[in-house]
């Protein structure tokens, strides 16, 4: 069976970087209109809340410490990134990422990505690695680290 040459990813513009991830891996984008509901208990700083989507309750993290605080300027150009549970730990089988503005379509192939091994990723983040795409350095999330994360949370 033949590979595919070409991966359809989107670039997720967080505060400091971007992510690279697979687009079928995004359900939807939706708009910050308001800040996600944070329900009261002890949670951890990044986790930003919840928000209604599609008849449910989505848990909405944050990557790169930014929780929805800034000025309205930034908050216009907010989204959050609505992700396919790719484990089966997260029983309402989505979360949401919240990012400083609106994912970018790339395709990518192995003529245009390369691994970073200068990279060493923050143990208090879910990344996986960080790679060379041309002119950016992107990095990739671990998607199942960050389910992890996610499902130990309190009940919501």
């Amino acid at each position: 069976m033949n590979q595919p040459n070409e991966l359809y990813s989107l670039l997720i513009p967080l505060r400091e970087e971007r992510l690279l991830v697979p687009r079928i891996c995004i359900a939807e984008v939706i708009a910050f209109a308001d800040a996600p509901e944070r329900p009261p208990g002890e949670f951890p700083d990044w986790f930003v809340g919840t928000v209604e989507w599609s008849g449910r309750r989505v848990p909405v993290v944050t990557l790169d410490g930014d929780h929805g605080t800034g000025s309205e300027k930034r908050r216009g150009r907010r989204r959050i990134v609505i992700f396919h549970a790719l484990t089966q730990k997260l029983a309402g089988r989505y979360y949401g990422v919240l990012t400083q503005g609106f994912p970018q379509l790339v395709r990518v192939n192995r003529e245009v990505l390369t691994a970073d091994g200068d990279y060493t990723p923050p143990a208090d983040r879910p990344i996986l690695c960080r790679v060379r795409m041309i002119h950016e350095f992107p990095v990739i999330p671990d998607f199942e680290g960050l389910e992890d994360m996610i499902a130990e949370l309190p009940a919501l």
